[in-house]
């Protein structure tokens, strides 16, 4: 396989699961039993500490005791990774409230300007803003009585990940909804498609 299309197809995959290219994704090339494998490997993020709090069972029960989810910073078009996360999590039963004060409706959800303007209650706040816009959000979650505080991929405040966790939330960061529950409740394919399957033997 050529390594200009090798470095396509993991870029591809990149974009559906919303990497980041921060992130410093790069594919390469083994041949195993006569076939060449693409694999994509993440060589430019470090292990770091929180990732070791955020383990499958914690992740599983949030997702499952998280039937509201308040994203802020959910953009209208179709293409930001932020709409893509949103309505595969509307597909899947999962009640989105849109936060952004561009937008009147998104998703057929009306809009909120801010957290508080929420007139009911919620049980994630889903943040897709830079990680130094989020210490506020964090607070607001814990105001309105919010039970989990969810960074997105790219998104690390540890100010804020402390903030919501003395207020007894629960806190994810750096990790997307999406792919977190396709993976742990649908099975995830290599395009970030829910097959419904979970399974490593190839289907004939």
């Amino acid at each position: 396989v050529p390594s200009s299309i090798s470095t396509a197809l993991v870029a591809s995959a990149c974009t559906f699961f919303m990497v980041p290219p921060a992130c410093g994704w790069a594919a390469t090339v083994n041949v195993r039993h006569g076939r060449r494998i693409i694999q994509a490997q993440d060589c430019a993020t470090p292990a770091v500490p929180w990732r070791m709090a955020d383990d499958i069972p914690t992740l599983r029960r949030i997702l499952k005791a998280c039937h509201t989810i308040a994203v802020v910073g959910l953009s209208a078009e179709w293409h930001r990774p932020s709409y893509f996360a949103a309505k595969y999590m509307q597909q899947h039963g999962y009640r989105i409230v849109p936060v952004n004060p561009r937008y009147d409706s998104i998703l057929g959800e009306p809009c909120f300007a801010r957290l508080e303007d929420i007139p009911f209650g919620v049980d994630m706040v889903d943040v897709f803003r830079k990680a130094v816009d989020v210490l506020p959000i964090a607070h607001s979650a814990v105001a309105i009585g919010a039970r989990c505080l969810w960074q997105q991929l790219g998104g690390v405040n540890e100010e804020a990940d402390a903030t919501a966790r003395a207020a007894g939330l629960d806190s994810v960061m750096n990790r997307c909804v999406k792919i977190e529950h396709a993976r742990l409740f649908g099975g995830l394919h290599w395009a970030g498609v829910n097959t419904g399957v979970i399974s490593a033997r190839r289907l004939i």
